[in-house]
């Protein structure tokens, strides 16, 4: 197995990254996902309810993001403020970027200001997690995985073929089963140096409906997923990986490197 492509989401729901190379922190891959827009009680705004987050490009550079153009710093004395990813998650420390917020709500058309998690050290993981293990503002684990197979497969089902993008992934796998991942939950992959715990499955949601380059609904695959992976309760496509980093230190995965499955 080896890797076929790598992203990151700089801000939360907002159009992937593209990588040939990535560096892997503790919480998750650099760049991912510190950024979220918040609506006015500190809740993240979701492509789940404003698709407008797929046109919504950020690229990261050192000390800030440009937003399809706009250019925002990292707001280090920015207003403190407590942000949840979901309304039912635990809040975390954040800082508000004041600059961004008239382009923000222009661009979603609706209410919305801009939160930078400063210190991701400050969001613990919830569940099947060690006590130290952290998380930046992804739904709940660093590092999404999937693979070619199972895509492979889920499309044999459908009528009309999804894109990967669909389901967001931090790392795509190439030269698996299909659905060999089910037997990954509860061991280890490696990939380079670095060991990546696997959590869990991943639940998928509404936004797998969603063309990312479009932003339109429909109710695939998230239908089929729910009569051929319901499981435990979830819709399920992928693994939630926690890498076994020292905070401080960092690894570089790269596209075409090999996985291997270790437990």
């Amino acid at each position: 197995m080896r890797i076929s492509a790598l992203h990151t989401y700089p801000v939360k729901g907002c159009h992937r990254l593209d990588h040939d190379v990535a560096v892997t922190e503790p919480w998750g891959l650099a760049g991912d996902r510190r950024w979220m827009a918040i609506d006015a009680h500190g809740v993240g705004i979701t492509q789940r309810e404003t698709s407008a987050l797929t046109r919504l490009h950020a690229v990261p550079r050192p000390g800030g993001v440009v937003l399809n153009g706009f250019d925002v710093d990292e707001p280090l004395d920015g207003p403190p403020v407590k942000i949840r990813v979901f309304r039912s998650k635990p809040p975390v420390a954040a800082r508000l970027a004041p600059a961004a917020t008239e382009f923000v709500s222009a661009f979603l058309g609706r209410d919305a200001r801009l939160a930078w998690l400063a210190d991701p050290r400050a969001r613990p993981i919830q569940r099947n997690a060690r006590e130290d293990d952290r998380v930046n503002l992804a739904d709940g684990f660093p590092i999404l995985l999937t693979t070619e197979a199972s895509l492979d497969a889920l499309n044999g089902w459908l009528d009309d073929p999804v894109p990967m993008t669909r389901f967001r992934p931090n790392v795509v796998v190439a030269g698996s089963e299909p659905w060999a991942e089910d037997k990954w939950v509860g061991g280890v992959l490696r990939i380079g140096d670095t060991s990546y715990r696997v959590a869990e499955p991943s639940n998928r949601c509404v936004v797998t409906t969603i063309d990312q380059e479009t932003g339109e609904g429909g109710r695939e695959p998230l239908r089929t997923l729910g009569r051929f992976r319901n499981r435990d309760g979830g819709l399920q496509f992928g693994v939630n990986l926690i890498p076994d980093i020292t905070p401080g230190e960092t690894s570089i995965i790269r596209v075409g490197e090999p996985v291997l499955s270790v437990s």
